[in-house]
């Protein structure tokens, strides 16, 4: 998380997508300690764009400014120890605060209805993942790099907070890349896995996961969750950032499909982002393309109710805290 401190803001986070751009993060991590004139002559940069390029960094601390040069900061560079996801957040924040800007209004009277608005959120059409074209197939690819990056560093947290070694096959419904399905069978060896998602996210998976020493445990099976029988023989059913997609009674019916197909006494896996309370917890610009769902977040509830219907026990709901808020809900079938 420490890369959300660089991006606090517009000004901030404006100003390190440029750093950016224009070649001065790199430049300075290879050759620290250079005056500003000398770096705005290198980068071709007009010299007074740059002294306000500069002004923005250094209040960010993403640079410090001495008699020995320009160089970043060393909490800067422990965060760009994480730049693909850095650089995510930073493209996704600048692409998103658009619609922010424009569709507040709109998001606050009818937040569902809203979304149809917005051009962050009309990127995750899912319905091309239903028709294997080109269009479909970049389409799909361009938002599952989103996706895909956020949940390289999402699954060890979920990992953190629950222990995945007591499972031989998972079934991880809705999976997309198979990025979590990746780093869980990178962690335990005798984990197998099959997600579960539309014929073109399937597609794009299968190749994001190739090559992987763990490719061959994962199978990619396509397929409608809420309206086609779930895989069977899964011990470990999970929901990763998916259920929230989904109005409340398709929701309970896509429970309901993989209790059917979980194997007796085996165990059902919610992760999903919680409500986001603006009094409760820091509200940094990278959290905008969150934001922009907000009427998508759903308290836990519904999920534990939903899944005492379907006679699960042991149901634990546990808060875990990173960007925003999320919910880990583990639920035993029967027993």
């Amino acid at each position: 998380l420490c890369v959300d401190a660089f991006m606090q803001d517009i000004f901030s986070a404006r100003a390190l997508a440029t750093a950016f751009e224009t070649g001065l993060i790199d430049f300075l991590v290879q050759e620290p300690g250079l005056s500003p004139d000398v770096l705005a002559l290198r980068l071709g940069l007009d010299k007074q764009g740059f002294t306000l390029l500069l002004g923005f960094l250094e209040k960010s601390q993403v640079l410090k400014r001495s008699d020995f040069g320009i160089r970043l900061t060393e909490e800067f560079l422990r965060a760009l120890d994480f730049r693909d996801l850095l650089r995510l957040k930073l493209s996704t924040a600048n692409f998103g605060a658009h619609d922010l800007l424009d569709h507040f209004t709109d998001m606050v009277r009818q937040p569902r209805q809203s979304i149809g608005k917005l051009d962050f959120c009309r990127l995750f059409a899912y319905e091309r993942g239903l028709h294997d074209t080109p269009e479909n197939y970049e389409w799909t690819k361009r938002w599952m790099q989103i996706t895909s990056g956020l949940t390289r560093y999402e699954a060890p947290v979920c990992m953190k907070y629950h222990d995945f070694g007591r499972y031989s096959c998972m079934l991880d419904v809705g999976g997309n890349s198979g990025e979590f399905l990746l780093q869980l069978c990178r962690r335990y060896a005798q984990l197998k896995g099959i997600v579960f998602d539309l014929p073109v996210v399937c597609r794009v998976g299968r190749e994001h996961v190739a090559g992987q020493p763990e490719d061959g445990r994962i199978t990619f099976i396509e397929g409608d969750a809420l309206n086609a029988r779930l895989p069977s023989g899964a011990d470990l059913i999970s929901f990763k950032s998916m259920l929230h997609d989904w109005p409340d009674e398709q929701a309970r019916r896509l429970l309901a499909n993989a209790s059917e197909s979980l194997c007796p006494e085996g165990t059902l896996l919610i992760f999903e982002r919680a409500p986001l309370d603006p009094v409760d917890g820091s509200m940094p610009f990278s959290i905008i393309p969150f934001l922009l769902f907000f009427g998508a977040f759903r308290s836990s509830t519904l999920y534990e109710n939903q899944l005492r219907k379907l006679g699960f026990t042991a149901i634990e709901t546990r808060k875990i805290d990173l960007e925003m808020p999320f919910h880990l809900i583990t639920a035993r079938k029967g027993g």
